[in-house]
């Protein structure tokens, strides 16, 4: 006689066992996994890119990119405040949590496709500087160097975005915004320096960018992950993807940070420390008395002249002119100057000398250039030793010469 089969339903989880529930907790598939599934499915549409996301993306790629020619700080927090919410880029992260290799590349592309608005943006400005001719831009040399202050702005922006795309009570409207602080100014700053020639803002701002959109990646992974999602093996979706997709991920930032520190590129310029030392004066003349030769010499018999030398003149000190000196004075907004190799703001760039360096003036008579600004030749000292170089004229503070006697 044989017993009629039944089919097996699965237990429900709150009434296992505590070590089957902490087994299922640790697993790779969840009790509830049609509930799960759902809710990543709820994720992926919330991270689908629209129409409005790209064109609020190209709004705020073109307020930045007026930021940066205007060398306007504010500028820049209004372009990175007007940027959509960047689900999107999270939307990579979610696509690496759940190991599908298919919504990591939709997300992944659409994001690309963001961030090229922003570049092209930053480089039709650079074009529009250039003929404006617009050279020292501050503020987005600052965004094209890798700072701990701008990773650890990223760090929050990140956590708090994906929690707010995970919980609808908070809102990932502002810290979205800390992203695109991250993102987009770095970015247009590099096609601001592609389009109008200026160092130091290509690639410096590229390889910002990238090692930035690595971080936030592979943070966002970790939250996702920590926020329970994990490969689902029954939809296609493998943790062998996500090892995957991790691994391309680490290595584009191996890659990035190593531009950084082989080819010195997005690192900041080291500012030299000059020591003053005092300056010798010049030697003053002394006098030297020469003693009077004695008188000739009478003999009884014939007298007999002695020849007596001529008292030969003191040679007389050569004496050097004293060294003219100035004084670095730019205003504290800046806080120091550069020194360049030819008197041309398109020249480049020796070295950096902070407010209150003294530099010796090698001729007081400044040269123009072709737009008519003035320029000195000095002779500096930096960490490197000494060295020539030209700075503007009004950038320099010179003290009224007092004779020294």
């Amino acid at each position: 006689m044989s017993l009629p089969k039944s089919s097996q339903t699965p237990d429900d989880p709150k009434d296992l066992p505590p070590a089957r529930r902490r087994r299922a907790k640790r697993g790779l598939i969840p009790d509830d996994f049609k509930s799960e599934a759902a809710g990543v499915e709820k994720l992926a549409h919330q991270t689908s890119p629209s129409f409005d996301f790209f064109l609020f993306t190209l709004l705020s790629g073109t307020i930045i990119s007026v930021g940066i020619m205007l060398d306007s700080p504010a500028l820049l927090v209004l372009g990175a405040l007007a940027a959509p919410v960047l689900a999107p880029f999270l939307g990579i992260s979610l696509g690496a949590a759940a190991g599908s290799i298919k919504f990591f590349t939709q997300r992944l592309s659409s994001a690309l496709v963001a961030s090229a608005l922003v570049f092209i943006v930053g480089a039709l400005g650079g074009f529009a500087a250039q003929v404006y001719s617009i050279n020292e831009l501050n503020y987005a040399s600052s965004y094209s160097q890798v700072h701990w202050t701008h990773i650890l702005l990223l760090s929050v922006g990140t956590v708090f975005t994906a929690l707010g795309i995970l919980h609808k009570k908070h809102s990932p409207n502002l810290p979205s915004a800390a992203l695109a602080y991250s993102l987009y100014i770095p970015l247009t700053a590099a096609g601001f320096g592609l389009g109008s020639g200026i160092k130091h803002l290509w690639p410096d701002g590229l390889v910002v960018f990238t090692i930035h959109l690595v971080i936030l990646s592979l943070l966002g992974t970790i939250i996702f992950i920590g926020k329970g999602i994990r490969p689902l093996t029954f939809i296609g979706y493998t943790i062998g993807s996500l090892v995957v997709i991790l691994g391309i991920l680490i290595l584009i930032g191996i890659s990035s940070a190593g531009l950084v520190v082989t080819a010195d590129i997005a690192l900041p310029t080291p500012t030299p420390t000059l020591t003053q030392t005092p300056t010798p004066l010049p030697p003053t003349a002394t006098q030297t008395l020469t003693p009077i030769p004695p008188s000739p010499t009478l003999t009884a018999t014939v007298p007999t002249a002695t020849n007596t030398p001529l008292p030969s003149p003191t040679s007389s000190p050569t004496l050097k002119p004293t060294p003219f000196f100035g004084e670095v004075s730019v205003s504290e907004e800046y806080q120091g100057a550069f020194i360049r190799a030819e008197p041309n703001l398109n020249s480049q760039r020796l070295t950096g000398l902070i407010n209150g360096t003294l530099v010796e003036i090698l001729d007081p008579a400044p040269v123009l250039d072709e737009q008519g600004r003035s320029w000195l030749n000095i002779r500096y000292e930096d960490a490197e030793g000494e060295g020539e170089g030209w700075i503007l004229e009004n950038l320099i503070l010179i003290p009224t010469p007092v004779p020294n006697w």
